[in-house]
């Protein structure tokens, strides 16, 4: 026989490697297909996902541009009308101009601004609704914070109610 067949040992290995990298690629593939599809389908559900903060707030501000550059105001007059809404068109596209460069220069600043804001906002919720459980829900009588004997206690025979600031 002219043909040499490889040694048993080392086709194994090299057939193992083949199995190995391919499911490896196959997985990877299967992974990224699902997620491809997953994605397609959240966007026909919900629509496009919102932009980073830095978007956003370009998005807004060329909202908020184009309503000021429209607004036909009775209050400049007829004869100052033109005149006025190309002075407030300049200063908008002014303030455009000295905006958007600030949000393309830093972008992740904005994220962080938004993440911030988004956690001051839960903080301050959680206050809120601890302190409407203790005014809606307590016992006067029956609240540990009360025992204090430093508190002022006030008028103990009016019919309002003391609210504690602390």
């Amino acid at each position: 026989m002219s043909e040499e067949l490889p040694p048993p040992g080392e086709a194994r290995e090299d057939a193992v490697d083949e199995v190995r990298a391919t499911d490896a690629d196959a997985w990877a593939t299967a992974c990224a297909e699902d997620l491809e599809a997953e994605q397609a389908r959240r966007r026909t559900q919900y629509g496009p996902p919102p932009g980073s903060a830095a978007e956003e707030l370009k998005k807004l501000v060329d909202a908020v541009a184009d309503k000021l550059s429209g607004i036909q105001s009775p209050l400049f007059g007829a004869v100052a009308g033109p005149a006025a809404q190309q002075v407030v068109r300049q200063v908008v596209q002014q303030a455009k101009d000295a905006v958007e460069p600030v949000i393309e220069r830093n972008p992740d600043v904005f994220d962080h601004l938004a993440a911030a804001g988004n956690e001051l906002l839960a903080a301050y919720r959680s206050a809120v609704q601890a302190q409407e459980r203790r005014w809606t829900g307590r016992d006067d009588r029956d609240d540990p914070r009360d025992q204090d004997e430093r508190r002022d206690r006030g008028d103990e025979g009016g019919p309002g109610e003391r609210i504690d600031l602390d």
